[in-house]
């Protein structure tokens, strides 16, 4: 790990879950990250951010991506509950090394019902967030549940996958079949400190009546009626097409250089009572879509020579490439901050 990517990883807020994920008294995830495994758990309501590593032989307390139980460890019956560690059969260790052992915690915040975790954060998450919080605020409470969770390694530096996000130059030649048939053009592009919103309107005929028709089905009034999309510095993005789902991407880097954790989760938006059955299968399609539109990324991404230099002064960024100029230069003041 790079100490840019060292002091990126704990010095920011990073975005996590949303709170329906995790709603249940049980209720975990798990995600990759190159501390290893950062678990977030609903510990009888409380909602926490642990290293999934029992602390008295190393076993993880959940493998697979998500699920409902006890935070409990396979191998000894070591548990977690109630705010606090409670070892098997106690009584038979030393009380005061069995007092030292602890799970790792990350800190955590919420924007709405967005969850954050720091590891050793600069600043308070509103701070982080500037103008982005009343957006993502706004943006979570129009979120009822998740309906796709897909993790899916990039082989590839975090930084190329985080820009191939960022820019809808590749998009009629990658997406071709997916993501093209929106026709978006560029409407706003708001920039909130590190953070940058990107708007677009749907272009294509066809696909904006069909999208228009399904508003009946949606209470998405407050959504953006077109295409959106925020980059939220440095390791995530939300995006959605007229708030009838949000998708939530995470880029955390490995430990190797040449590997992105990349996650997806599709969330769905508010669905007017007695409309659930008649979305079901468009929600459905868009979960599968969104899984193809990522599985297109990614080849493209793995695709990017490891002996490009992602750092070079002189990059050649289209005007439809802006907020990867942007990201640019924010990475290279970081690692360069007297210049």
């Amino acid at each position: 790990m790079t100490p840019q990517v060292d002091a990126l990883y704990r010095c920011y807020w990073h975005l996590v879950a949303h709170r329906s994920e995790v709603a249940e008294p049980g209720a975990w995830l798990r995600l990759d990250w190159a501390f290893g495994d950062l678990l977030v758990f609903n510990d009888d309501g409380e909602i926490g951010a642990f290293d999934n590593v029992c602390p008295h032989r190393g076993a993880r307390f959940f493998v697979g991506d998500h699920g409902v139980g006890p935070m409990l460890c396979p191998y000894h019956g070591w548990r977690y509950g109630g705010g606090a560690l409670k070892p098997a059969l106690a009584k038979s260790f030393d009380p005061e090394v069995l007092a030292a052992q602890t799970i790792g915690r990350y800190r955590t915040a919420w924007c709405g019902d967005f969850l954050f975790v720091g590891v050793e954060p600069e600043q308070d998450l509103a701070d982080q967030l500037g103008g982005a919080a009343v957006q993502l605020e706004t943006v979570s409470r129009l979120i009822t549940r998740r309906r796709d969770f897909h993790a899916l390694p990039f082989e590839c530096d975090w930084r190329v996958a985080v820009e191939n996000a960022l820019e809808t130059y590749h998009v009629n030649l990658i997406h071709g079949e997916t993501l093209a048939s929106l026709a978006m053009v560029e409407k706003s592009l708001v920039v909130d400190g590190p953070n940058l919103t990107w708007e677009g309107e749907v272009t294509d005929k066809r696909t904006l009546r069909g999208l228009s028709a399904l508003g009946r089905y949606f209470d998405a009034a407050e959504a953006y009626q077109g295409y959106w999309t925020i980059h939220v510095f440095p390791f995530a993005m939300i995006s959605s097409t007229f708030g009838y789902s949000y998708a939530v991407q995470t880029y955390f880097p490995a430990r190797d250089a040449r590997r992105t954790h990349f996650c997806t989760r599709l969330l769905d938006g508010r669905v007017r009572p007695g409309a659930e059955r008649a979305v079901e299968a468009f929600l459905d399609s868009s979960a599968e879509m969104n899984r193809r539109i990522f599985e297109e990324d990614r080849q493209i991404c793995e695709r990017v020579s490891p002996a490009y230099d992602l750092e070079k002064p002189q990059r050649a960024f289209a005007r439809s490439e802006e907020r990867l100029r942007l990201l640019h230069e924010r990475l290279s003041a970081m690692k360069n901050p007297l210049s």
